[in-house]
């Protein structure tokens, strides 16, 4: 009898046990399934790419029985991610522009000036430019990508807050099928749809890449023929001069005007020289006098100064980042004199600015003239903006970074006296417990709103 109430338990257990594996089962099938929003989604996306003039055919093959439904896409979470500290010039261009790159470069340059000397009278492009971008795009080709577009863009183009702008880049992925014929599984890029030796976006492909090798694809990926002189035609087409410098680091004078800085300000060399301005171990600019140019501090007036000109301007095109500039071209000053030592460059000790931190200063601004810029936690142009306008009322100099100072100024503020507070005699950057941030942050708010 206990036996044949065993059996009875066992296989009872069996069931609950197979039910139970079904279940789980079922549940893991559901959450790989996509929900009706998506499917209606998709399929309005696909009708709209076709209504652009994508062919029926490149539709079917890019979306040949897959719904690229992911519940949590990888590449949304990058797309939301941010970076916690806010990296100074001097540490991002150390990081991009090493002894090692340096070397490699080098040699990379040697061999690419011989077999491409025509790519460069073609385009009129200098090689250490293009070996330059080169490296910092995919280090010499070893990092291309490994996501698949179609893939990855239909994910961003779907209630993403970039939404508009990776759809647009998805048409261009798709425009790129139906002209050149190439699958999508050959199609790889980063995650947010960059590609090949250069890591062209899709729309700079259909504008500016070429077939340089005669098969009849500008194949950036495989084919790097076709990948530089694809870049060089994109820099040859922003109006790149061959015989333009693009800047150098430079000495500020003590009293120096910083509502002088900016790439919006631009003065003859001649001009620069009357305000005090140097070469950074302080000796006359080697320019032509009537050569304009423009003064940027990446860091503020506690980092390195620059004077750029109308190549470096071009380089942010291609990337609108100052640090990522002068990476650039402080990459291809190597490669162009090799018997220049590598070394680092520094700046003066300084308050490490955090996404908070910057945050911080946004709000307050908002709050403060009733305004509304991004409080993104990015230092774009209208926080530069921001920031320079709160330098102005807090008496401090204006160059436009915030740093400890400021921040100083903007936790004290009071609605009687302003930003009257004196400052601590501090002379170490202030640090900030990270218990007390939401605090501070909701403090300071709180204040301006009584201003």
């Amino acid at each position: 009898m206990n036996k044949i109430k065993m059996l009875i338990c066992g296989a009872l257990g069996a069931v609950m046990l197979l039910a139970g594996s079904g279940t789980v089962m079922a549940a893991e099938k559901n959450k790989n399934t996509p929900p009706k929003e998506w499917t209606v989604w998709l399929e309005s996306l696909k009708r709209e790419m076709i209504s652009k003039g994508i062919s029926q055919k490149t539709i079917d093959e890019a979306y040949k029985g897959k719904n690229y439904y992911h519940p949590l896409p990888e590449v949304v979470q990058m797309d939301k991610k941010q970076t916690e500290l806010v990296l100074t010039t001097c540490a991002y261009v150390n990081r991009l522009v090493s002894a090692k790159r340096v070397q490699e470069a080098r040699k990379h340059n040697n061999r690419l000036t011989k077999k491409y000397k025509n790519v460069e009278n073609k385009y009129g492009v200098p090689m250490p430019y293009l070996t330059a971008f080169w490296a910092v795009e995919t280090n010499f080709g070893q990092n291309k990508g490994t996501y698949h577009l179609i893939d990855s863009l239909t994910n961003l183009s779907y209630k993403n807050r970039r939404s508009k702008f990776f759809k647009s880049e998805l048409y261009q992925v798709l425009k790129i099928m139906d002209k050149t014929k190439l699958s999508e599984d050959k199609m790889l890029g980063s995650w947010a749809g960059a590609m090949g030796h250069f890591q062209f976006m899709p729309s700079t492909y259909n504008s500016y890449a070429v077939d340089f090798d005669g098969d009849g694809v500008p194949d950036i990926w495989n084919s790097f023929d076709d990948a530089i002189a694809s870049a060089a035609n994109y820099l040859g087409s922003l109006g790149w001069k061959k015989d333009e410098p693009w800047g150098m680091r430079v000495s500020l004078p003590w009293n120096f005007d910083f509502n002088q800085v900016g790439r919006q300000n631009t003065k003859r060399v001649e001009e620069w020289k009357k305000l005090g301005v140097k070469t950074y171990y302080g000796y006359n600019l080697p320019y032509k006098a009537d050569l304009k140019g423009s003064i940027i501090l990446p860091d503020g007036r506690k980092g390195p100064a620059y004077i750029v000109f109308g190549n470096f301007k071009r380089v942010m095109i291609w990337n609108r980042s100052d640090n990522y500039a002068l990476a650039i071209v402080s990459l291809a000053d190597y490669i162009k004199n090799p018997k220049k030592k590598w070394a680092p460059i520094y700046a003066d000790e300084q308050y490490v600015m955090n996404s908070d931190d910057v945050k911080l200063i946004q709000q307050f601004y908002n709050k403060f003239v009733r305004n509304k810029i991004k409080e993104d936690g990015k230092l774009g142009s209208d926080t530069r903006k921001a920031v320079k306008f709160l330098q102005h009322k807090a008496k401090l100099p204006e160059d436009g970074y915030p740093d400890y100072q400021l921040l100083t100024k903007i936790k004290n503020y009071n609605a009687k006296v302003g930003f009257g507070v004196p400052l601590p005699n501090e002379k170490k950057p202030l640090k900030t417990a990270k218990k007390s941030k939401t605090a501070v942050k909701t403090t300071a708010v709180k204040k301006a709103k009584h201003k």
